[in-house]
């Protein structure tokens, strides 16, 4: 079962998704699972997960709604507040939607380095493995060290970096990257997410060779177990089609074997996310 373990749904709102600027306007409109469908038909894909694109309950309980009304979409990863002091009350009501996997907070955009660490998020990272929720790691190179210690506090919780960390493929810079990728691949407990590579290259003129020495360095480091296909569309719309996102990791994996092809495609993110399948697909 091929699963895309990265994608986006939004009604677009301009006072809510500022985050959307005049140069992203092809974002600028409504994407919802009738949109997507036809792209995972063309490609081959089973069923994804559907990640969080705002701060709120409000964005959480959406995407619980269109899962619920979809059996392509496998699981959610949706907000929380885990800073709040009531953090393991709202755990314990989103409890009840077997689709929700886990949660996501944009921490590349506090202005805290050490937000991750900080001891009430922290608190709230410590009630997740109680509901057996997971949590998407979305950062920028710099926040890495901060992150690998989060994971070393938290060994037995379930983390997975997204868009491998942002690395600067525009500018060919990996040193520091993939020292700290490197580093925070020796806490098992962590996961990396193969996606948003092509929005962090020229969105113009990148080349499949791009990706290359970056995808080296994941693989390297945290192996073919711990690695999982995202194609984090419709962002990915800014600097290439679905099936040229595909193709960038199918193309890089034409050397493995087809297990290791099973596991990044698929598999893994059904044993991350603990994802219910059955001969019939996914519940809807």
């Amino acid at each position: 079962m091929r699963i895309d373990s990265h994608q986006h749904f939004w009604k677009y709102d301009p006072a809510r998704d500022t985050w959307i600027t005049d140069t992203m306007s092809a974002l600028k409109r409504d994407f919802l699972p009738a949109d997507l469908t036809p792209e995972c038909e063309e490609n081959g894909i089973d069923a994804t997960i559907v990640v969080q694109a705002a701060q709120s309950e409000k964005e959480t309980q959406f995407l619980l709604d269109l899962a619920n009304r979809s059996r392509k979409i496998a699981g959610v990863v949706g907000w929380v507040d885990l800073c709040s002091p009531l953090v393991a009350e709202r755990l314990r009501f989103f409890s009840q939607y077997q689709k929700l996997r886990g949660f996501r907070h944009i921490v590349q955009s506090e202005l805290d380095d050490r937000f991750l660490v900080r001891e009430d998020f922290m608190r709230g990272i410590a009630r997740l493995q109680e509901f057996s929720f997971t949590y998407d790691i979305l950062i920028y190179p710099k926040q890495l060290p901060v992150a690998a210690d989060l994971a070393a506090k938290f060994p037995e919780q379930r983390f997975v970096i997204d868009h491998m960390a942002k690395p600067e493929i525009g500018t060919h810079s990996s040193t520091y990257w993939a020292a700290q990728m490197t580093a925070i691949s020796k806490n098992p407990n962590v996961y990396c997410k193969l996606s948003g590579l092509v929005t962090e290259a020229n969105w113009s003129s990148w080349k499949n060779e791009d990706f290359k020495m970056y995808l080296d360095v994941v693989f390297e480091a945290f192996g073919t177990k711990r690695l999982m296909f995202g194609s984090d569309w419709p962002v990915c719309l800014l600097a290439a089609s679905y099936q040229q996102v595909k193709h960038i990791i199918e193309s890089y994996l034409s050397g493995h074997s087809a297990e290791e092809k099973e596991m990044i495609f698929g598999r893994n993110a059904i044993d991350f996310y603990g994802l219910k399948v059955s001969q019939h697909g996914f519940a809807a």
